[in-house]
């Protein structure tokens, strides 16, 4: 179980890759995004939505990092950017980087980690990318207790 504390600036994790079929962009523009380019309507190219792009990265990451962390949730995103178009075929290959850590503020018992999310195509050529933050469980969290508070510190 990897805890807030194993995350360090810098740390590089490969996500793996998952290749983009032609029925799942359909499937996923006509339940989520409609718009004729992500159908492959008469006179369009295909491409696959960027939402469905970034739902990929959220596989390969949940795959490879959080089901083996003591993740929460997610405060945000930032930056995020679609570089490329992903077309039928297209083989995207997911990595995530360590940009920092800090203790959480809300939840004493978390931290969290700043990360890039990037998936790139099988040329390497970069197809998404954007900053997130993972709120994770800290190990070494031990809530104060009554027990904690020395006595000569306390004022009536």
């Amino acid at each position: 179980m990897r805890y807030f504390e194993d995350f360090r600036v810098g740390d590089v994790y490969e996500l793996g890759s998952r290749r983009m079929s032609e029925a799942e962009i359909r499937s996923f523009a006509g339940q989520f995004d409609p718009q004729p380019i992500h159908l492959g309507e008469p006179g369009e190219p295909l491409i696959a939505s960027g939402w469905h792009v970034a739902a990929t990265f959220m596989r390969l990451y949940v795959d490879s990092v959080v089901s083996g962390s003591a993740a929460e949730v997610s405060p945000g995103i930032d930056e995020l950017r679609w570089l490329r178009p992903v077309r039928p075929g297209d083989l995207l290959v997911g990595r995530m980087t360590v940009l920092g850590t800090t203790v959480s503020l809300s939840r004493e018992d978390c931290g969290i980690v700043r990360q890039r999310g990037e998936l790139a195509d099988d040329s390497g050529r970069p197809v998404m990318r954007f900053v997130f933050h993972g709120l994770m469980k800290r190990r070494e969290y031990r809530p104060a207790t009554s027990a904690d508070v020395r006595p000569d510190t306390l004022r009536t």
